[in-house]
């Protein structure tokens, strides 16, 4: 008899080309109790001795089967085996079948259609159709399902059989293995039911949640993100980021991206998403990378907070803080101080008038004309510290002029600000931002860096304007520079106010250097 390989590989042969269709339930079932009354209706009185096996005609040699049964009684799975042309006596089924389901391999041989009965009854329709599948047109089958043990636990078995034909195209016999992955479903099921939560989790949560990929791709796009942008997941799912930014902060958070890439991650860092209907939101990010086995960046998890709305509040607070910081010091300097300033004069017509009638109270008035000339030069100091900058074009290189003087005499260090040529600045809100940050500037480099030499210095050139503040001080520490400071972080956000942009780095030779740059309108 030829070997089971050899027969094998001629039954393949004799395989149709294409694969018919599924039959429907009725015609699967119809095919199965066909094969069962086939297999059921041979003697069962086959002899059992080897070597009568052996001479059987087309038998493997009794040794050769001995051998061959032994190592499949080896393999940790179900193997089974049935002729569908000889009867039970020659079909085999190994001996895990007894614990896996509970069954011996004489219970479960002598009834063909055991199998079928004990599969799981959500699974039956399906095994029937795939099981008339392979027995229509020959392919193997491989199949997932679940079969009820006889204490009534559910065992998964995944499933690989193949029926083989004899040269006349008939039924010969089917042989397979059955493996145990009840562990690997079980697990399959944890892991789907974490996803869920984990999904659940994305989907509920507030803020917006961006898995990307080590090139920047979105992998993932959380309810929140759909939300802000107006866009799905299907829609963005596999493209890059930045195609979502705003033009002219592509090059800056792509930066930004190589940096999480490398694992050198920024604390928070702000960018404009455009949503679909090209409304710009403002976007505060945080982002973590997790790592693959072998420490290069498998994902990147960003998660964002939309501060648009909060934005705009601030910057109208601030906008208010600074229109009525202005009022006050204007009234204090044109109401309170001309009051003042009248006063003084009376009383100083008073002074002059006791004193020519040489009376004792001349003193007195001396003195009272004293206090009201201090509390006018209070009021001043007040009015100047409010409002800063005079509404004039040339109020912001006036200021700045001042405040030089002003630290050079109180603190007893050089202080110097130069500007080459005029800078006109018409807008006062912008004025008054830019003095802020060159007075925090010089604050800073006195009080953390102990300067001895401070140059404040303003230029403009096409359409951009720069204040740069430079001292040699002790520098600036890692912290600071990254924007902890609270002073600092106040800068950021003047700077942000006028839509201009804040560098705080430490000086090539010795101190710090504060640049901001900003845009000038036309005509300034």
């Amino acid at each position: 008899m030829a070997s089971a390989a050899q027969t094998d590989r001629e039954n393949r042969k004799q395989e149709p080309e294409e694969v018919p269709l599924l039959p429907d339930l009725g015609e699967a079932e119809a095919v199965l109790l066909e094969l069962a009354s086939l297999f059921n209706g041979f003697s069962t009185s086959a002899p059992s001795d080897p070597r009568q096996q052996g001479r059987a005609g087309d038998a493997h040699p009794s040794n050769l089967e001995a051998k061959y049964r032994a190592l499949l009684e080896q393999i940790p799975a179900v193997v089974f085996m049935a002729y569908l042309d000889r009867g039970i006596s020659e079909a085999y089924v190994s001996p895990q079948i007894e614990a896996a389901l509970g069954y011996s391999r004489e219970e479960w041989l002598e009834d063909p259609i055991r199998w079928y009965e004990r599969i799981h009854p959500d699974d039956k329709q399906r095994w029937s159709l795939e099981a008339a599948g392979m027995f229509l047109s020959g392919k193997p089958l491989r199949s997932s399902y679940r079969v009820i043990a006889r204490d009534g636990r559910v065992i998964w078995f995944h499933c690989d059989a193949q029926m083989m034909r004899r040269p006349d195209g008939q039924p010969s016999f089917i042989h397979g293995v059955a493996f145990d992955i009840s562990d690997l479903k079980r697990t399959e099921e944890a892991l789907q039911q974490e996803r869920n939560v984990v999904s659940a989790i994305l989907d509920t949560v507030g803020a917006l949640v961006v898995v990307l990929d080590p090139d920047g791709r979105i992998m993932r796009f959380n309810r929140a993100c759909e939300l802000t942008t107006g866009y799905s997941l299907e829609e963005v799912r596999g493209k890059h980021i930045w195609n979502f930014l705003v033009p002219e902060e592509v090059e800056r958070f792509r930066l930004i991206f190589s940096q999480l890439s490398a694992d050198l991650l920024p604390e928070d860092y702000q960018s404009y998403w455009v949503t679909r209907h090209g409304v710009k939101r403002l976007i505060a990010w945080s982002s973590t990378m997790l790592p693959s086995h072998d420490g290069t960046p498998n994902y990147i998890i960003a998660t964002g907070i939309d501060i648009t709305e909060r934005e705009q509040l601030e910057k109208a607070l601030l906008n208010i803080s600074s229109r009525e910081q202005r009022r006050i010091g204007q009234d204090l300097h044109d109401g309170l101080g001309q009051h003042l300033t009248g006063i003084a004069f009376m009383a100083k017509v008073h002074e002059s008038k006791l004193t020519e009638k040489r009376l004792a109270d001349a003193a007195d008035a001396a003195k009272i004309v004293r206090l009201v000339n201090e509390a006018i030069h209070k009021t001043r100091e007040l009015a100047r510290g409010l409002l800063p900058v005079v509404s004039d074009a040339q109020g912001l290189m006036s200021a700045l002029q001042l405040w030089a003087t002003e630290v050079e005499d109180i603190f007893g260090i050089a202080c110097r600000f130069e500007c080459g040529t005029a800078v006109l600045i018409y807008d006062d809100a912008m004025a008054t931002h830019l003095y802020h940050i060159a007075q925090e500037s010089v604050n800073n480099a006195i009080k953390h860096g102990h300067a001895h030499n401070i140059l404040i210095s303003l230029t403009a050139e096409s359409g951009r304007g720069t204040l740069l503040i430079n001292d040699d001080g002790a520098g600036i520490t890692e912290n600071h520079a990254d924007g902890q400071g609270m002073g600092l972080h106040i800068m950021n956000y003047r700077a942000g106010m006028i839509g201009g942009t804040l560098e705080v780095a430490p000086d090539p030779v010795q101190g710090t250097t504060v640049t901001c740059t900003f845009p000038m309108k036309p005509g300034e």
